[in-house]
């Protein structure tokens, strides 16, 4: 799927809740992962490709999660670090971010799960959660890099 970019309206909207299980939601959440990782990315928002409802995918190097209505019920620490946005290409900013989180979901068949992240999971894990509340990093961040901040 085409990946919306910084300035489109779907990016500013919360999403709605996903409620119907289905093969609509099984291709939505397979093609956010081929779309992903085809952009190299480490995840991805359904509002990112211009869908409103609750889904992401993330997958920083240890597996696809598949997160259907996710929110983070228990944040714990504090890391600062920079992040990228698939729909912001080229922009880089420094942004604070709760170490550990814990996170209530949904599967793709409906069942409900949670899980406990540390560090780059849990940065990914906000950083996904954040765009389906219509919320894109580069409103939080503390300062935006310069291209040569990122060589050194």
């Amino acid at each position: 799927r085409k990946i919306v970019k910084r300035g489109n309206d779907a990016l500013k909207k919360q999403c709605r809740p996903v409620d119907a299980f289905n093969k609509r939601l099984e291709t939505l959440l397979g093609d956010l992962a081929d779309t992903m990782y085809d952009a190299g990315g480490v995840g991805l928002a359904a509002p990112q490709v211009g869908i409103l409802r609750r889904a992401v995918v993330v997958d920083v190097g240890d597996g696809l999660y598949e997160l259907v209505n996710p929110v983070i019920t228990e944040r714990d620490g504090e890391q600062t670090d920079f992040e990228g946005c698939l729909s912001c290409p080229g922009v880089v900013g420094m942004e604070t971010r709760p170490y550990r989180v814990t996170v209530q979901a949904q599967d793709r068949a409906g069942e409900t799960f949670t899980v406990t992240a540390e560090g780059y999971l849990a940065r990914a894990f906000c950083h996904e959660i954040d765009h389906l509340n219509g919320v894109c990093f580069v409103t939080r961040a503390s300062r935006m890099l310069e291209p040569d901040e990122l060589e050194s």
